[in-house]
């Protein structure tokens, strides 16, 4: 299926998603990105179908070529406070923010969202898969949220977060089991099938 550019035909319409919502550890992230009119690249897609070498390929693509783009994380310790839907949008929000080209309309992947200011916006239940400036926030949120995993892997190699990136894996929750929680874990998340005493 060929993604569309965008929803709209505004020019300066931004797409948005998030990455790392269903993680045990590390932050949830967002990225907005408007790109230009006549951009066109057939790699593009939604970031979870695409392989790990494609999304690196893309990554700079979108970056020289976009409008403007932006990416924001939030943190475990906000996540567990406000919860992950809320942190989702809050993420989303900052990116939204933090671009330097103020959007005239914004495109949201799922179907929550809180409004922002006063600019239109429009969920799209797998816009990811549908629009080229969702498809190109999913793949700066996910290569962005990755590069931050493998970092925070070498402080707790145990976990392999450089592999899972934080996802609910079996080695994760056996990695769990052993050595307990650090402060990169989602205290609010439930880190175990069978949640039992943990060190929190």
């Amino acid at each position: 299926m060929k993604l569309q550019l965008s929803y709209t035909s505004k020019p300066f319409e931004c797409g948005t998603d998030e990455a790392g919502r269903g993680c045990l550890a590390g932050p949830v992230t967002a990225a907005a990105v408007i790109l230009p009119q006549n951009f066109k690249n057939s790699l593009l897609n939604d970031s979870k179908l695409l392989s790990e070498l494609k999304r690196d390929q893309l990554k700079p693509i979108i970056e020289e070529q976009a409008i403007a783009y932006a990416v924001a994380h939030i943190f475990p310790e906000e996540i567990d406070h406000i919860n992950i839907l809320n942190a989702s949008i809050l993420a989303m929000h900052k990116a939204i923010t933090d671009l330097h080209k103020e959007p005239d309309f914004i495109s949201v992947d799922g179907n929550r969202f809180k409004p922002f200011g006063s600019i239109p916006h429009q969920t799209i239940v797998k816009g990811d898969r549908k629009h080229m400036n969702i498809a190109a926030a999913s793949i700066l949120a996910k290569t962005s949220r990755d590069l931050y995993m493998c970092k925070i892997h070498d402080e707790f190699p145990m976990y392999n977060w450089k592999q899972n990136k934080g996802y609910p894996t079996k080695e994760h929750r056996e990695a769990i089991k052993t050595y307990g929680v650090t402060k990169y874990h989602r205290k609010s998340f439930r880190l175990l099938p069978q949640q039992f005493q943990l060190d929190l």
